[in-house]
């Protein structure tokens, strides 16, 4: 780390054109962005675009996640400015990676959420380039879906969570993130023979043909067996990541609105994520943050390093298709 920089690196966030490499500017000062990355809202010539969905109207307890953006930016500048660990590449000097900000839109009219969402997404695909969702509840990721959906087709999808989000609900007009995945089948968004949730550890009466890993799987098989068999549920055609952060056990990640013990650890979700290089990963996103349930900082923490993990995990997709 060339720590001598830190005395000429300063809101790097802001420093003109898009950038590729380390940022080493004190990690106490500065605009904050996601790892440091450039501020653009021009996404020519972008291989990932961060962005921010700070919306947390469709929760059934705990509110808070709308500052989850906000919290995982900051967590980010935590991490050292060097290369991600354990990878063998610096995607954020190979990759145009820029922190797109956030989605704008009036949280007085809920109703026109959804479709702004989309819009802000498929904006960011229609550009050539992928999408890493920093939420926000876990409502969101159905918007999202549906703007990939649109473009690459019925999605794979990898969801960490306790929650299998696919309660029944057949008002596709409510706007719930306990019914997120339901819907997200139910129209054609998600192919559920491709689909796998991990993590999980609350009861649901029909799976709609989704695979589970449940905890108990993963404490027993561990996570290299896990991270394969997913490998053979996904396949090679498009897929999306989708990270909730009540996956992680209480005692990890107690910043979130519906925590449920019997987590996964740390470990388990590193190692995983590290087997699943490869993938035809067309995007992902990390949901369900909520600051003020966790004053230690952690959860974001957690939820910086699953994000980084994505990023590296897109871009580490990206080579490997050419």
């Amino acid at each position: 780390m060339a720590l001598q920089d830190a005395e000429h690196q300063v809101d790097a966030a802001l420093s003109g054109p898009v950038r590729r490499g380390q940022v080493y500017e004190n990690t106490f000062g500065g605009v904050i962005s996601f790892l440091r990355r450039s501020y653009s809202k021009d996404l020519a010539g972008v291989d990932l675009a961060v962005t921010g969905v700070c919306f947390d109207q469709a929760v059934t307890n705990r509110t808070g996640t709308r500052f989850g953006p906000r919290a995982i930016r900051e967590a980010s500048t935590l991490q050292a400015a060097d290369p991600p660990y354990g990878w063998g590449f610096d995607p954020l000097s190979t990759h145009r990676i820029v922190d797109y900000g956030d989605l704008a839109f009036d949280y007085a009219r809920v109703q026109d959420f959804p479709d702004a969402l989309s819009a802000h997404i498929a904006t960011i695909l229609d550009a050539g380039a992928g999408s890493l969702v920093l939420g926000g509840d876990h409502y969101i990721t159905l918007p999202i879906l549906r703007a990939h959906a649109a473009r690459f087709g019925p999605m794979a999808v990898v969801q960490f969570d306790a929650h299998s989000d696919l309660w029944a609900d057949d008002d596709m007009a409510r706007i719930d993130h306990g019914t997120m995945m339901y819907k997200a089948v139910k129209q054609g968004y998600v192919d559920p023979a491709r689909s796998v949730q991990i993590g999980i550890r609350t009861e649901c009466p029909d799976y709609l043909g989704v695979n589970v890993i449940d905890t108990f799987e993963m404490h027993r098989d561990g996570p290299e067996a896990v991270a394969a068999k997913v490998r053979r549920i996904v396949g090679e055609g498009p897929c999306y990541v989708s990270f909730d952060i009540d996956a992680l056990d209480p005692a990890f990640a107690p910043g979130t609105g519906t925590p449920v013990w019997n987590g996964l650890t740390p470990n388990q979700v590193a190692v995983t994520l590290r087997g699943l290089r490869g993938l035809a990963m067309t995007g992902g996103d990390v949901v369900e943050v909520s600051p003020p349930y966790d004053l230690t900082g952690a959860t974001a923490v957690a939820g910086a390093h699953v994000a980084t993990e994505l990023l590296c995990l897109y871009c580490a997709g990206k080579e490997a298709r050419g």
